[in-house]
């Protein structure tokens, strides 16, 4: 397979006076083919880049061990739920308790809106600080809450609350990880969102989930110099003490307003618009699959809820099988062609490894709805929710790393865009799966979803011999030059 195309023979395309690389860069020296660390850590000692590398690791597994107790914080139980309606039919009832998962579920996606600007404005820190405020008031009210009405508002208030760390995670990761490194990280944080699903289901059984997530505090990672200024001071290791402040003024002179439109402007790019497909043909169809799962395997098989929930654990063994497929193989792959490329990297050299989710994402699909509706072994359809989940990982890190890479000095706003269209779709998903099975069944309505999956997936191979060419000519577009990043945005990639 050649090389992916690039618009020049170095990294970079000239954009009237300003040189943007869009993820074009030299990853490995020409001459003695070590890997060159990008972006270039400054010298400061307080540059999240120069931290220890354990303590990198711990800010990873912290951000993925969040992503999994909140997303098992924020399962519903259908059976809990109930009880607000406890004299009215379930035909009624149970559309208006669905109201607690799709609003959340809606409102972590579109209140990133207003995260992502302020992160990228005053830093990660206070953004953390202020969304785990929320979230804890919301989760301590819903305790206590027994009122339809307060309790949908406090599931609202715990969406938007949750929904930053989201977004936020990836930039953590980002943050503090080299380029060569970013795509193995990323696949823990990936397993992990869906793994934290799959636990609230096993441990609570009969479960509608919603994708809310969570994740820690961490120091505050500036945007980072790529040039080096030998005659000034080097800069002194901060105290502990100092490393707790807050709020350490403005990151970026951009305007927030500029910030809040551009994830609007970045759909259109061909690269972020298939990311964001990939993330709804995997993700939003495990909502899909969720949203009616112990209907499924009740009428298929009248499990209770204690076996459906066990069923998930396949869910668990999948996303963990993923985190070497999407992370390590991916970074693997990427390096393979940089070398071949004489040490360029270019983003996407790491879309090969989708094959493996090309072939297991429609297959989960189909092996569900056929195992479903023709009431075959119950090992059939739980195979599907393995694979599912194991493509979730694997897919959805590679497209996502795939595009930071490209477009790394504005990750937040990428991400954004990608996860919000996400959540959209997994919003209209919720509402109307259940009556598009009821209409057509369990096998032509995943098998729908299969070829839509196929579809979407395959897309990869268009981008990997154009989608060079593609960046590079799209970011110079009349609409697109709206929303370039200014220069105190760069960092180095």
């Amino acid at each position: 397979m050649s090389s992916p195309s690039t618009d020049a023979d170095r990294p970079g395309t000239q954009i009237g006076e300003k040189k943007t690389a869009l993820g074009d860069v030299r990853l490995r020296d020409s001459q003695t083919d070590e890997v060159i660390l990008i972006p270039r850590p400054s010298d400061d000692p307080n540059d999240p880049l120069r931290w220890p590398q354990a303590y990198k690791y711990y800010i990873a597994f912290v951000v993925c061990l969040a992503m999994l107790v909140c997303n098992f914080l924020a399962a519903a139980i259908v059976e809990t739920a109930l009880d607000f309606f406890p004299t009215d039919d379930l035909s009624k009832s149970v559309p208006r308790v669905a109201y607690f998962f799709t609003s959340t579920a809606l409102v972590q996606g579109t209140g990133n809106f207003l995260w992502v600007p302020l992160t990228n404005k005053f830093g990660r820190r206070p953004v953390y600080i202020i969304s785990y405020v929320i979230y804890l008031a919301a989760a301590l009210w819903l305790i206590f809450e027994r009122h339809f009405g307060g309790f949908l508002v406090g599931r609202i208030l715990l969406g938007f609350g949750s929904g930053a760390a989201e977004t936020l995670a990836p930039i953590t990761i980002a943050d503090v990880f080299f380029l060569h490194e970013r795509g193995t990280i990323m696949s823990l944080y990936t397993s992990f969102l869906s793994i934290g699903v799959a636990f609230g289901i096993l441990i609570d059984g009969d479960d509608q989930p919603t994708f809310v997530v969570h994740a820690p505090v961490k120091q505050d990672a500036k945007e980072f110099d790529t040039t080096t200024q030998p005659l000034a001071p080097a800069p002194k290791k901060k105290s502990y003490l100092q490393n707790l402040q807050i709020f350490r003024g403005t990151l970026t002179e951009e305007s927030l307003i500029k910030m809040f439109f551009r994830p609007l402007g970045l759909i259109v790019l061909p690269s972020v618009l298939w990311a964001a497909l990939v993330q709804s043909v995997t993700i939003g169809f495990l909502v899909a699959v969720t949203s009616n799962v112990a209907v499924a395997y009740k009428a298929a098989y009248n499990f209770k809820a204690w076996q459906v929930g066990l069923t998930f654990i396949s869910a668990i063994l999948g996303s963990l099988l993923g985190i070497p497929a999407g992370g390590k193989l991916g970074d693997m792959v990427a390096d393979w062609f940089t070398r071949r490329n004489n040490g360029i990297r270019a983003p996407e050299m790491r879309l090969p490894a989708m094959s493996i989710s090309l072939i297991t994402t429609p297959l989960a699909l189909i092996l569900y709805g056929v195992g479903i509706q023709n009431k075959l072994h119950w090992i059939c359809p739980t195979i599907g929710l393995g694979l599912l989940n194991f493509s979730i990982t694997q897919a959805t890190n590679i497209c996502l790393v795939y595009v930071i890479d490209a477009y790394r000095p504005i990750a937040g706003e990428i991400t954004l865009t990608v996860l919000g269209f996400k959540s959209l779709f997994g919003f209209l998903l919720s509402f109307y799966t259940n009556p598009w099975i009821e209409q057509v069944g369990y096998l032509n309505a995943y098998g729908t979803m299969a070829a839509i999956s196929a579809g979407i997936l395959l897309l990869w191979i268009p981008l990997y011999f154009w989608g060079g060419s593609l960046r590079h000519r799209t970011w110079r577009w009349k609409l697109i030059s709206y929303i370039h990043w200014t220069k105190d945005r760069e960092v180095g990639e």
